[in-house]
């Protein structure tokens, strides 16, 4: 009898509203008020029936409204608009960015060297190599808060890169192919912070910074993938941050190797920080050896009010 009622009964609407059934004994028996549609068909059953069929109601609810996609409460981001994309590194070569170092070479394409240690590149656009050591470091000329980035790299024998969201925030790039229990330091860590030491030659590390879930690294020489989703700190009216930045999710060739990281303070240098703040430039270092970047790109996203932070 039920079995027809549910099949009937318009789940599909979502201005249907019921009224959760009323329960009374009568000599054993139980008397339903229900949506009209539904005291049609169901008067009396016995209570044991009655039970199972709010039991069965309650599950078609509930999938359904999976099957919808409800929104979450948790936070969201999603593109500002279609063409909110910022081509950093695209065709028509590095046009993303402030003044570059002369040092570095745009290029057509690049290859490792047969000692792999240095970068040949051939003519042409679409590809910025840092041929050597202390090729200087990049800055975008726009700022950006919570982001979606994508970069292509390629790494030199030995090489030392990163990805710097809002220059704070670092992911590190490294040749670290085959490194069987990496740590924050090889490619797909967020990268421990430091201090100077005492002598002032070299570092501390203070921590051990995140490393990545899994060694998903090339071998040097070969192209490979780099995809952030990053959100910026939060401040209140009056400057005081109220929440983290974090980034949301980290792939490396496709694979996840940071996911839910928050970060208390930027990553690096803990003696003498950047400040915080709600938009930064991106950085993509570019003087600890020979690497090069390709097809790179930012996304702004926009911002649920519900993680605005006030």
């Amino acid at each position: 009898m039920f079995n027809k009622a549910l099949l009937d009964y318009p789940f599909h609407d979502d201005s249907i509203c019921f009224i959760f059934p009323m329960l009374s004994h009568i000599h054993s028996q139980v008397r339903l008020e229900a949506h009209p549609r539904l005291k049609s068909n169901i008067t009396m059953m016995p209570l044991k029936t009655t039970i199972a069929f709010l039991l069965s109601l309650a599950l078609v609810i509930v999938a359904q409204g999976e099957e919808r996609g409800q929104p979450s409460t948790s936070s969201t981001t999603k593109p500002l608009t279609d063409d909110s994309e910022v081509i950093l590194i695209g065709s028509q070569g590095l046009i993303g960015f402030e003044e570059v170092n002369e040092s570095l070479v745009q290029c057509g394409d690049a290859r490792i060297a047969p000692d792999g240690k240095y970068l040949i590149t051939t003519p042409g656009s679409g590809v910025l190599t840092a041929a050597k050591k202390e090729s200087g470091n990049l800055y975008t000329k726009q700022s950006f808060g919570d982001c979606e980035v994508h970069v292509e790299f390629m790494m030199g024998k030995g090489s030392n890169s990163g990805v710097k969201l809002q220059s704070r925030y670092e992911i590190q790039l490294y040749d670290s192919h085959n490194i069987e229990n990496p740590t924050a330091k090889h490619c797909g860590g967020v990268y421990p912070h430091w201090v100077y030491r005492k002598n002032g030659k070299g570092l501390n590390y203070i921590d051990e910074g995140v490393p990545p879930r899994a060694n998903a690294a090339k071998p040097a020489g070969e192209w490979q993938s780099l995809d952030i989703v990053f959100r910026a700190p939060r401040f209140s009216a009056d400057g005081k941050k109220v929440q983290n930045a974090r980034f949301d999710s980290v792939k490396l060739n496709g694979v996840i190797v940071q996911q839910d990281v928050e970060l208390s303070s930027p990553t690096g240098n803990a003696q003498d920080p950047l400040p915080e703040i709600a938009e930064a430039p991106l950085f993509l270092q570019t003087d600890h050896g020979a690497v090069a970047f390709r097809n790179a790109r930012v996304s702004p996203l926009a911002v649920d009010t519900l993680d605005s932070g006030e």
